[in-house]
């Protein structure tokens, strides 16, 4: 790496530690009216209140990416208040993405996803920060994008990026909602480093068979999104009990859901003890 190249990092860096201090500053002020007004009906959810609202509002949340999945997560976040929503994803809209990605629309086609997808964030709650970048999560920005919020939202296609936000998750201590899902079948768990089984635990490796394109309805993708948009709020305000240490396996075909816990294994890759503990 240049020298240049280094000092453009750690400035970078500086400025996300600046934008969280920043929104933490905001969020310990009290709630406006307009705020109230806003989200009271959230508000009165037992065990929520104006506690969990401000914990939502001193939040910072990485969707990747904000498709079907990862739309639905981010639409339902910024309805709920989270104070910034970081969305990772790169190319742009094609006509048929428009099956399961609500958070674009047909004039938008040939425009970047990330940016259709903050604007309509914006239109929908004006008073969050909304960021969009327009890469896909890899190897060489992982660490950064992971390192500037608080929680991940994994909801990306491809075990390749969910297995990298697992590895930096679990390596700088921040949560990870998974949200999956794959033709009437969803499944979502949440990873919580040094208290629960990682992904990696489950997938060591991308399995071999997995195709990046499969078959997909919006609505199977809106439902596990939902499902991941409500853990993410519970985690992030204290409210109920998230999924720890379980997986919620939907099948939409036949409506059954269920639950199953997990083992956390010893020779985990990722969060296993190391060989000469």
């Amino acid at each position: 790496m240049s020298e240049d190249q280094s000092l453009s990092n750690q400035l970078a860096d500086a400025l996300v530690r600046m934008d969280r201090v920043l929104t933490m500053m905001e969020a310990h002020k009290p709630l406006t009216d307009a705020e109230r007004e806003r989200y009271q009906w959230q508000l009165s959810v037992p065990g929520f209140g104006d506690a969990g609202q401000h914990r939502l509002k001193g939040a910072s949340v990485l969707v990747s990416r904000c498709g079907g999945v990862g739309g639905a997560v981010a639409y339902q976040l910024a309805a709920a208040g989270v104070g910034r929503i970081v969305l990772a994803h790169a190319g742009k809209l094609r006509l048929d993405d428009l099956n399961r990605q609500l958070l674009m629309t047909t004039d938008g086609v040939g425009t970047p996803r990330a940016d259709l997808a903050a604007r309509r964030l914006r239109e929908l709650n004006p008073t969050l920060e909304i960021q969009p970048v327009a890469e896909n999560v890899s190897a060489a920005n992982v660490e950064r994008l992971v390192g500037g919020v608080d929680l991940v939202a994994a909801c990306a296609p491809t075990f390749a990026e969910r297995l990298l936000m697992n590895r930096a998750a679990v390596s700088q201590g921040k949560p990870l909602v998974d949200c999956a899902m794959y033709e009437l079948q969803a499944q979502l768990t949440t990873v919580i480093p040094g208290r629960t089984p990682c992904l990696a635990c489950l997938y060591p490796a991308e399995p071999p068979h997995w195709k990046r394109e499969f078959p997909v309805f919006g609505a199977v993708a809106g439902a596990v999104g939902c499902l991941g948009a409500m853990e993410t709020i519970k985690v992030l305000s204290g409210l109920g009990e998230p999924l720890l240490g379980h997986m919620l396996l939907c099948d939409l075909g036949d409506m059954t859901f269920r639950k199953v816990a997990l083992k956390r294994r010893p020779d985990c890759p990722v969060c296993g003890e190391p060989a000469d503990a």
